[in-house]
């Protein structure tokens, strides 16, 4: 069977109408009427279609998987869209920060400190005692006691700050339910895709340029290294592309 007869006997085994399915995609119903008989014109383009297939074959319990082959084959595999075509123009943003000693190396320093100070005080004093005792009895010593100096810690090194790697960090946290997919540019392999909730944000660190599709890009909040990117008002799929800052 063909992409779209899958698709509509899939939706009908479901039990789901036309409908329905549009409430659960936020894909028009018209679009879906298209679709499920293999008119793709009304999608807006490759990467439109793939999304709207793979958003339907969930809706209706089936693997995506493999109508993206069958469609990628009859209409060779979609190009990305720059996320310059979606969002405000924007530069990577180089993040270097100092890092100051951890709070954990502060405390043992401040208890080394106490510990060789307290030691201190007890050898000087018990030197002191030692001293009274002989004068009291009367006797005259033979030789000076030699006292031991304090053992005093010695400093510890404090930590050289390093500079952050020159990673694309990416925060995903989602406001409504999306489709997310996370590609590694330079081999295409998947490093995400399925998707997210409110309440269970996504975090990723990458060294190589990604790719990002957003399946509901209202429903969600991005962060790239560290500033927030406003997406559009629309409901239809995007594909956003980043890449580490310069070094």
């Amino acid at each position: 069977m063909s992409i779209g007869e899958t698709l509509a006997e899939a939706r009908r085994q479901a039990g789901l109408t036309v409908t329905a399915v549009s409430e659960r995609t936020r894909v028009r119903e018209s679009i879906i009427r298209g679709i499920e008989q293999n008119d793709f014109s009304a999608c807006g383009g490759d990467f439109y279609a793939r999304g709207h297939i793979r958003s339907i074959a969930a809706a209706v319990g089936i693997d995506s998987a493999p109508l993206i082959k069958e469609y990628d084959t009859e209409h060779g595999t979609p190009g990305g869209i720059s996320a310059a075509d979606v969002f405000e123009p924007s530069t990577p943003i180089k993040i270097r920060e100092r890092r100051s000693p951890s709070l954990s190396l502060i405390v043992i320093v401040v208890l080394l400190v106490i510990i060789g100070y307290a030691s201190y005080k007890f050898a000087d004093g018990h030197g002191h005692k030692t001293a009274a005792a002989g004068t009291s009895a009367g006797s005259t010593p033979r030789a000076t006691a030699v006292r031991a100096a304090p053992k005093r810690p010695s400093p510890s090194p404090s930590p050289s700050p390093s500079p952050l790697p020159d990673d694309v960090v990416i925060q995903l946290t989602a406001v409504a339910e999306c489709w997310v997919e996370l590609t590694d540019t330079s081999t295409g392999q998947p490093i995400f895709e399925g998707d997210i909730y409110p309440g269970s944000p996504e975090n990723w660190t990458e060294k190589h340029a990604v790719t990002l599709s957003l399946g509901n890009p209202p429903g969600v909040v991005l962060i790239v290294n560290g500033k927030q990117i406003a997406t559009k008002k629309t409901v239809e799929p995007v594909t956003l592309s980043f890449s580490p800052p310069a070094s």
